[in-house]
């Protein structure tokens, strides 16, 4: 069962999540029906509640990618369930972020707020610094959509999950399904926070230097990163250079079955609307139309 939650989350870095929903739920319900229907000892129990958490997790974030948000939060809440059931605070605390984001996007910020602020205080202050890097993270998003007036804690938030993830040589062992987070995942975040603040001075250096050295066979992932690119430049009144990192986007995009890019790709779009007079923002306008 670890051997296939791990590989859910390496397919999750290189296939989007519609077309990876299928066996995530499949290997969900067959490890719920494991717990439930066979005789075990009480550690093997808690280990399998364990992995249920992990699975829930990645499968909740497939189907969120894939745009059953119903089915995620579904999925989200009963992982938090079997982690808290194992007493893995720090699993919990994954997908309660996890969650917390998804909330954040769908137009529930205070929601996902609230969650996102409760995941990190569940986790607690001696949760593996990578976790509590990864949760700070999530935690200025959060304040991030909930509007400019709360820009001050998003940034507090941003400087406090670098400060976590500073403290992870320091010989204290992170779960492995953090093996992602890093001080580039967190750079990212930084500049998505100053593209959603309108801060595009900050944000484009930021994302240009993510995107130069970033793994291009991670498509969804790339097509997302170029998305705040293309609008941190639209900020900065350079239509023409918005104009041609969209139309990567859009050729990016089209065979990837992720509702996350195909709403970055309208709210791209929309934004460009404002240069439709100069002539390669027409262009891609007129393409895409």
């Amino acid at each position: 069962m670890q051997q296939r939650v791990h590989a859910l989350r390496l397919a999750d870095d290189v296939i989007a999540g519609g077309d990876l929903i299928r066996p995530a739920l499949r290997d969900l319900r067959s490890a719920i029906r494991l717990y439930r229907e066979t005789t075990h000892s009480e550690a093997v129990g808690c280990n399998l509640l364990a992995q249920i958490g992990e699975l829930a997790q990645i499968a909740g974030w497939i189907a969120s990618d894939a745009g059953q948000h119903e089915e995620a939060e579904t999925v989200y809440r009963l992982g938090i369930s079997a982690a808290k059931q194992a007493g893995n605070m720090t699993l919990a605390g994954n997908l309660g972020g996890s969650l917390a984001y998804q909330l954040s996007n769908t137009g529930r910020e205070t929601e996902g707020l609230s969650l996102a602020r409760a995941a990190l205080d569940g986790a607690g202050p001696d949760a593996p610094p990578k976790a509590r890097a990864l949760y700070l993270d999530r935690v200025a998003w959060a304040e991030t959509k909930m509007g400019a007036e709360h820009a001050q804690s998003a940034m507090r938030a941003l400087g406090e999950a670098g400060e976590a993830l500073a403290q992870d040589s320091a010989g204290i062992e992170s779960p492995g399904y953090l093996y992602w987070v890093d001080s580039g995942e967190l750079q990212v975040m930084e500049s998505r926070v100053y593209t959603e603040l309108r801060r595009p001075l900050r944000a484009v250096p930021l994302l240009r230097d993510v995107l130069s050295r970033y793994d291009t066979t991670h498509t969804r992932e790339l097509a997302l990163y170029l998305s705040w690119l293309a609008v941190a430049l639209a900020d900065a009144n350079e239509p023409e250079e918005a104009a041609a990192v969209a139309e990567r986007v859009i050729s990016l995009s089209t065979d990837v079955a992720s509702d996350r890019t195909a709403k970055r790709v309208r709210i791209v779009l929309a934004r460009l609307e404002e240069f439709r007079d100069v002539p390669e923002v027409r262009a891609v306008l007129g393409s895409a139309a």
